[in-house]
Formats: structure tokens, sequence, C-alpha cells
């Protein structure tokens, strides 16, 4: 190992540049909740558990977003009704 380094060129920042429609995030996740989707990416033969965990976040985004559209739904049935 060399005694001491030029780091005059060197640049902060991430090694690779995330890809488009990427953000590099720090978060913090429970140990449980990141062992369960590295055991789950795991147990599927591979792959990668960040793509996974975007999976799930888009299918409660999808969840949520079908139950306000249902509860939008009832409340101007109910409108509907009271005003004839």
């Amino acid at each position: 190992m060399k005694s001491e380094y030029d780091f005059a060129g060197g640049k902060r920042g991430p090694v690779v540049k995330p890809g488009p429609g990427k953000t590099r995030i720090t978060i913090r996740i429970d140990n449980d909740v990141l062992a369960w989707f590295r055991d789950e990416v795991h147990r599927r033969g591979g792959g990668n558990y960040q793509s996974l965990i975007n999976d799930a976040l888009r299918e409660h985004m999808s969840a949520n977003r079908e139950a306000l559209e249902l509860k939008l739904r009832r409340i101007i049935r109910e409108e509907l009704k009271r005003a004839s």
C-alpha cells in the first residue's frame, strides 16, 4: 500500500449513478422486514430485494387508490340517494 495517495481529482457521491427513473435515498428499515425481503428473493431463486420492495410499495399504492375510489363511489351514491 502506498504511504500517500492523491485524491485531488476525486469526486464525492455514489460510485454508480442511479438509472433513469431511480433516486438514491437512505432509509431505515426494521431488520425483520429487510430479512423477509432478502429471504423472499432467495426463496424465489434470485433477483433483487430492492425491486421486491418497490413491487410491494406499488401494490400498496394501487390497493389504497382502489379503496379510495370505492369510498368515493359509496359516498356519492349516498349523497345522490339523499338528494332524490
